[in-house]
């Protein structure tokens, strides 16, 4: 008899989420789903709205990475002025999306992966927890929280809030940076640049303990989605987006934001609100890819900063011959990232352009149309805007880092779950040759250990859900009527 094991809620990530697990007749994992059933809609509710409201409102989409959706909103109305905005306008935006992504980066790490790292994937769930490793291990907890205040600060200093700020705006931003502030987050720089290479240090340590879960949280090929700098750095605000293949040679670089359709399209899962981006010439199962921290450091040909190129020459070492596969490295690559971030700010702040007063170029909607990419926290981040002759949006399309990281997740869990609970340390589990699972033949109860780590896999991607569950028409209502004892009544179910 099929049986199912559900995990509800999955903990330890930003927003709501459940995984099921279906186990055949020999009690061997036969499927693994990821369930995202909260709906937000911004691609709808955004329809009428004037241009000029759309970086503001659509930073609400998300609590986590509002920025993210402020510069990629922003870039599309740019584009919807035909203006060129001015370049301390550019810097001043950088500068915000590197806070962003040092605060978004210490939050997944420290509050969300770091019990699973430090204190062991079968530790306690009372223990495995931001409390439990503030208890265990104190000074690692105050810098992952330190790291976090700083970029929040940086926000708030550019911004005026730390959370949904409405300062960035088509044409720039709406007012300078003083050199007070600038002096404030310039003070602070080597105490983060100090704690973040701490705990690259102490995670490098601790990669021999988990060894089976590198091999199996979403291990295999794929292809590598990124912005690209010039001379191929990491590169977080503008250039082109760049494809590469499994084997990390380029499939395709493209100048063009507005072109971005030609190479990737989209598909809804049947069981989530998740939209699902694909390699459009490949198709779905071929066409596969990964954005985000790991990604980007697969594409990059170098970070561009000393410290953080020293940390990419390590971190290749763990794959010599090609991209880094493994999603667990995806823990590794925020830390390099960090690095990289706080170096980056440092370098901008050094640049007196950024104290220019001259911020913002104004003008009316002079295209139709208009696309607007940056690199959040999670990956790559698509605005794409359409607007009548009154210059209200008539069209959106939203391409969220975790949507383009769906399929992966889905096919990693698969892979995470036959190797763990069918107990064969399988990696792919498509040969056909699963032994008999070690937990369920001898009727034991599945460990809840075991349970973790396939919520792990979620966690390595650090999926923001509420951003980006944009799909409609493909998940079906079901409503059950029951009686206090639990018994179904009737049930009525509205098809796709």
């Amino acid at each position: 008899m099929p049986k199912t094991i559900t995990i509800d809620p999955v903990t330890r990530i930003e927003g709501h989420a459940r995984i099921t697990i279906t186990l055949d007749d020999r009690g061997l994992v036969e499927d693994c789903r990821l369930h995202v059933t909260q709906l937000r809609g911004f691609e709808a509710f955004c329809v009428g709205r004037p241009l000029a409201e759309m970086p503001s409102l659509t930073a609400r989409t998300c609590g986590i990475c509002p920025v993210s959706h402020l510069l990629a909103s922003a870039k599309a109305c740019d584009e919807l002025l035909a203006v060129r905005i001015p370049p301390a306008a550019v810097r001043l935006r950088q500068l915000l999306n590197y806070g962003q992504l040092v605060q978004s980066h210490a939050l997944s790490f420290f509050h969300l992966a770091s019990p699973d790292l430090l204190l062991g994937m079968d530790a306690a769930p009372e223990q495995r927890n931001i409390f439990g490793l503030a208890a265990a291990r104190p000074e690692v907890a105050k810098e992952g929280i330190a790291l976090r205040r700083f970029g929040q600060q940086l926000i708030e200093r550019l911004a005026g809030k730390r959370i949904h700020p409405d300062w960035v705006v088509p044409g720039g931003v709406s007012r300078p940076l003083s050199r007070e502030n600038g002096a404030a987050i310039a003070a602070e720089l080597p105490g983060m640049l100090q704690a973040a290479q701490n705990n690259l240090v102490l995670l490098q340590g601790v990669l021999e303990n988990f060894t089976a879960e590198i091999a199996h949280f979403a291990n295999f090929p794929s292809g590598w989605l990124a912005l690209a700098g010039e001379a191929g750095q990491l590169e977080y605000y503008d250039g082109p987006l760049r494809l590469l293949d499994q084997q990390g040679e380029e499939l395709f670089s493209e100048a063009d934001p507005l072109r971005y359709q030609q190479q990737l399209a989209e598909q809804s899962e049947a069981d989530s609100y998740l939209k699902s981006p694909y390699h459009r010439p490949q198709g779905p199962e071929a066409g596969l890819y990964r954005v985000g921290p790991l990604a980007r450091l697969n594409a990059a040909r170098r970070c561009g900063t000393p410290l953080a190129d020293e940390a990419l020459a390590a971190f290749r070492e763990l794959s010599p011959q090609g991209p880094v596969t493994s999603s667990f490295h995806y823990h590794y690559a925020r830390l390099i990232e960090i690095i990289h971030g706080l170096e980056k700010i440092q370098q901008l702040l050094a640049d007196d352009t950024i104290y220019d007063p001259r911020v913002r170029a104004t003008a009316g909607a002079n295209a139709p149309e208009g696309v607007g990419i940056c690199e959040a926290p999670r990956g790559t981040l698509i605005h794409h805007y359409r607007i009548d002759e009154q210059g209200r949006i008539s069209a959106v399309n939203m391409m969220i880092a975790t949507g383009h990281n769906s399929l992966a997740i889905q096919r990693g869990l698969k892979q995470a779950a036959r190797a763990f609970i069918n107990g064969n340390g399988e990696n792919d589990g498509e040969s056909g040759k699963r032994a008999e699972s070690r937990e369920i033949a001898e009727n034991k109860e599945i460990r809840e250990g075991l349970l973790n780590r396939i919520e792990a896999v979620l966690r390595c991607y650090d999926p923001c859900l509420s951003c980006s569950t944009h799909a409609l028409g493909q998940m079906p209502l079901a409503v059950e009527l029951r009686t206090r004892r639990g018994a179904l009544i009737h049930q009525l179910n509205r098809g796709n």
